[in-house]
């Protein structure tokens, strides 16, 4: 079945890097419609990691997730055994009396009726659906997702994953807690609400998308720490799958945050299921239990050399049909995106009710016809302990159409919550039915397959757990009937387990740890690493995680850990932005508002004219070749740009600024064929005219003014530049820029993070003749990089220090232009790269 399963999914997912995106294709000359292709969005916002130290920042130099896991735990728990104890009870009456379609029918209703529920609860919040990992390592990477760590979506979140876990559905709520603890530690240090307007505390503290990283890496972990009792896993989960920015003293914080969480959900766990508070019995909401050999039966061992060889092969195992699992879910995932989506909204709500009743039915149907009679093990021989957890698996097996001491194989894995399938798979020491475990894995495979991306909150852990250990376990029986091997069953049900967690997720080095925790048996540490090596191996052969596919099918612009060696053949000069708006240190109201009206930039240089270099610049040379390669589409972009600022200026209520269009003098036509470059070079002695600070760059300029050398001195957002002037920050042209009012820096940050548009403002307050400046609050020293620096080494700047904005300067101290996220994507980097072959 692996094998099979490799060569389908090397069918359907190896040839995806021979596609070539549409930019690729324009630069060859090609034309093609690919609806498979998805390229990064534009749409989406950077997050600023980077500190602006500016002046009022220097002024100010100078002058918890474990309760919603007891939650969601609680109520799970609550449901699952209400809603189980009723259809067995009916199950177990209506086997003698003939009334099992009753028993369905009770089944059906309950499951679609949370299902509901839960795909509701979705709609009024759409980013609450799946399980929220890749949107949070999307976060930590830099990328800002609208309403991702918000409280209506956590509200949603963790309402939403209840139900949809206490339906039956094949999804796990281990990942909605990843991200319902993330969204803790985004909120707390904020101390106010969006949804919730009144909830707003004056907090100056903690005020930029840096401290929120922090919170939101700490609250990840604690999510982890809650779910599997694993605070080291949680800490290195944090830093493996979900930051990109990682620094020494965040380290302790977030293992700290991580042991609080998990000690405090196992004190309140204990207490509340075995009412000894303070005895620290249950760590975690998923525990593996104990793996331990019966005393006295000397021949037991948990794993020995021999079956490293063992794990390898089930490690390939576990890659190969999480590469098919990644590969079938994709494809879906792109139905969805073309069929189901598009459409109206109750359409997902069909599709969820959908998945459950096929669920529902299955479950039904091989628990009550498929399944096999096997005779129950006796305990009386094994020790307190071991006799303690076999007396907790025998006490929830099931035995439908079973009598004289017999159980149901097949109703005991799918009429049991999941947690108890894998306690079950791990701990019982009667065989499962090798039919019954290929059935099982079958179903549960294809079904799990399916739910994953469906309009509900749902976890990806848990499923392929337990689809993982009973395919573990079915080696487990080859081996001791067929073989007659003494081996531990529950081990090579934890190693199929790990080799398909691995093969589907890719993680390593969290995922061991977090399974060593769990299992509280650190000799395991060696074959899970093992397996989970192999199977990330043999995966990556294939295609992505499902969680870097889930991130590439969104569109989001993420940045891997580094780049390609051949990227190194371009420079910065070749994948910045040239084409610049940008402000000067003083500058006039009605310039600024143009240029925010008119862009969508969220940050602009503050540079001055350098009229020294003004010979040097026409020469030619590197000056011109870095900035005129473009020249054809920057006229026309810039004759664009211009109409639109004149609309913009004539919707202004003050006359001054809506007659400044009309004032300008028109440009007058290039002759046909005469070549741009060859105009600038003889138009080289016109003087400049005076934009310091009388206009701005947003008004009307020849070739030769829009290449002017400029000198770079900063950036200002565009965020601070709606708040000086909805604050009024500005100052008369017969005033000195001293008598400018000043902003402190908790002004400036008082909106984070939902700062004012200019589109907000009102225009009649503003004197379009006021004059700002904008150097006490612009960055003075951003990070810059040089033009002839190396892609690679701009990428690992941009990636390790969680830039939004890195500006290119020459030696001379002038910007040639500007590179952000979307500059250093990969898709944008292929594309230049078959540029550059094709020009030189």
């Amino acid at each position: 079945m692996a094998c099979c399963g490799g060569c389908l999914c090397c069918q359907c997912c190896c040839n995806e890097g021979e596609t070539r995106t549409p930019e690729e294709l324009t630069i060859l000359g090609e034309t093609r419609e690919d609806e498979d292709e998805i390229l990064p969005r534009k749409d989406y916002e950077s997050l600023d990691y980077d500190r602006c130290i500016n002046e009022p920042f220097l002024d100010v130099l100078e002058g918890l997730d474990n309760k919603t896991g007891l939650f969601v735990d609680f109520f799970v728990r609550l449901f699952t055994q209400m809603k189980f104890s009723l259809v067995g009870q009916s199950v177990e009456e209506c086997s003698e009396n003939g009334c099992l379609a009753l028993s369905l029918l009770e089944l059906l209703a309950l499951n679609m009726m949370f299902v509901f529920i839960s795909s509701v609860l979705v709609l009024i919040e759409p980013v609450a659906a799946g399980s929220g990992i890749p949107e949070i390592k999307s976060y930590l990477n830099g990328v800002k997702i609208p309403g991702i760590v918000r409280l209506r979506t956590f509200i949603c979140k963790v309402t939403g994953v209840l139900f949809a876990v206490a339906a039956g559905l094949f999804v796990g709520k281990e990942g909605p807690m990843i991200h319902s603890g993330a969204i803790i530690g985004a909120g707390l240090p904020q101390f106010q609400s969006i949804t919730f307007k009144k909830i707003r505390f004056h907090f100056p503290y903690f005020r930029s998308d840096r401290d929120k990283r922090d919170f939101v890496s700490a609250g990840a972990a604690a999510g982890v720490a809650a779910a599997f009792g694993a605070p080291i896993g949680g800490t290195l989960f944090s830093l493996e799958e979900g930051s990109s920015f990682w620094n020494q003293a965040l380290t302790w914080k977030v293992l700290f945050c991580s042991m609080s969480a998990t000690f405090t959900l196992n004190f309140f766990r204990s207490g509340i299921n075995f009412n000894k508070w303070g005895s620290f019995q249950l760590p975690g909401l998923l525990n593996f239990g104990e793996f331990k050999c019966v005393d006295g039966d000397k021949t037991c061992h948990l794993w020995t050399a021999v079956d490293l060889a063992f794990f390898v092969l089930m490690g390939v195992a576990g890659g190969l049909l999480g590469a098919l699992f990644n590969c079938i879910n994709k494809r879906l995932a792109k139905y969805r995106m073309r069929n189901v989506h598009p459409k109206a909204r109750f359409i997902r709500v069909l599709e969820s009710l959908l998945v459950c009743m096929v669920t529902t039915l299955v479950i039904f149907v091989a628990s009550v016809a498929l399944g096999e009679c096997r005779d129950l093990v006796s305990t009386s021989n094994n020790t307190s302990t071991q006799g303690s957890v076999n007396e907790e698996v025998n006490s929830t097996i099931r035995r439908f159409f079973c009598y004289n001491n017999t159980y149901n194989d097949m109703a005991t894995l799918f009429f049991n919550p999941q947690e108890v399938a894998i306690h079950q798979l791990f701990h019982q020491n009667a065989t499962f039915s090798p039919i019954t475990l290929s059935l099982f894995f079958v179903l549960y495979f294809v079904l799990s397959c399916w739910t994953y991306g469906v309009s509900v909150p749902s976890g990806l852990f848990v499923p392929s757990l337990l689809c993982g250990a009973s395919l573990g376990r079915l080696v487990a029986n080859v081996l001791k009937i067929n073989f007659h091997m003494q081996i531990y069953s529950g081990t090579f049900a934890l190693i199929g387990a790990a080799a398909f967690l691995g093969g589907v997720v890719r993680m390593t080095i969290s995922l061991t740890v977090i399974l060593i925790e769990s299992t509280n048996e650190i000799t395991y540490g060696l074959p899970i690493m093992i397996t989970l090596m192999v199977a990330k191996w043999t995966g990556d052969f294939f295609n992505k995680g499902i969680y870097d596919i889930h991130i590439h099918l969104k569109g989001v612009p993420l940045l891997e850990w580094e780049t390609e060696v051949e990227m190194d053949k371009l420079t910065a000069s070749d994948i910045m932005e040239p084409n610049l708006t940008y402000v000067y240190p003083h500058t006039r109201i009605q310039s600024l508002v143009s240029i925010l009206r008119t862009t969508v930039y969220h940050a602009f240089p503050v540079v001055t004219e350098n009229r020294d270099n003004e010979k040097e610049f026409m020469k030619g040379n590197i000056l011109i070749s870095n900035n005129i390669k473009f020249k054809k589409s920057s006229v026309l972009t810039r004759a664009g740009e211009q109409r639109r600022r004149c609309q913009s200026m004539k919707s202004y209520p003050s006359s001054e600024l809506r007659n400044v269009c009309d004032e300008q003098t028109a440009v007058e036509p290039a002759e046909e064929g005469q070549d741009i470059l060859q105009q600038m070079l003889e138009r080289r002695h016109v003087p400049y005219p005076n934009l310091y600070p009388d206009q701005s760059p947003s008004e009307e300029w020849t070739m030769e003014e829009r290449f002017r050398p400029l000198t770079f001195h900063g950036l200002i957002l565009r965020s601070q530049l709606v708040n000086l002037l909805i604050r009024g920050v500005c100052y008369a042209e017969n005033q000195s820029s001293a008598s400018q009012p000043r902003l402190s820096h908790s002004e400036m940050t008082e909106d984070y993070p939902r700062f004012p548009d200019i589109h907000d403002l009102d225009l009649a307050l503003l004197n379009p003749r006021m004059i700002v400046d904008v150097t006490p609050y612009m960055n003075p020293c951003p990070y810059t990089v040089s033009p002839n620096t190396r892609v690679s080494q701009v990428f690992n700047l941009f990636r390790t220090m969680g830039l939004r904005h890195l500006p290119v300067v020459n030696a001379v101290g002038e910007i040639v232009g500007i590179i952000t996220r979307h500059n250093l994507t990969h898709e944008f980097l292929v594309a230049k790269l078959r540029q550059h072959y094709i020009t030189i």
